[in-house]
């Protein structure tokens, strides 16, 4: 599955950005997403298979409970997919940064 399939379920994302603030047990990301989205526990389940399946979490056991995080691999796939169209925001970014610096020199200066 590309990295961009697994992103583009809002439901993925959302374990992702819960993920993004450190460990979670499946229990507590289960909780979450079902209020936010109303979904069950099983759909959840295949939530986190397909992140862990994808290179998106790691699920680790501690007794009974299973511990997920993000896996940094799945991100990855998905950056170099995008790295190929940087060349054509980067310049632009990079001519709002020298704007915003103009502006802030003067204004400063006084002069505007």
């Amino acid at each position: 599955m590309h990295a961009f399939d697994v992103l583009g379920d809002p439901v993925r994302r959302r374990i992702l950005e819960l993920l993004a603030g450190g460990e979670a047990s499946a229990g507590d990301v289960t909780a979450t997403v079902r209020e936010e989205f109303g979904i069950s526990q099983p759909a959840v389940s295949q939530h986190l298979r397909v992140l862990r399946d994808n290179g998106f979490a790691h699920v680790r056991a501690e007794g009974t409970r299973r511990l997920y995080s993000v896996d940094v691999t799945g991100l990855r796939a998905a950056d170099a997919w995008v790295d190929q169209f940087r060349a054509f925001w980067e310049p632009r970014l990079d001519a709002l940064a020298t704007e915003v610096a103009r502006g802030k020199r003067a204004r400063r200066s006084g002069g505007a």
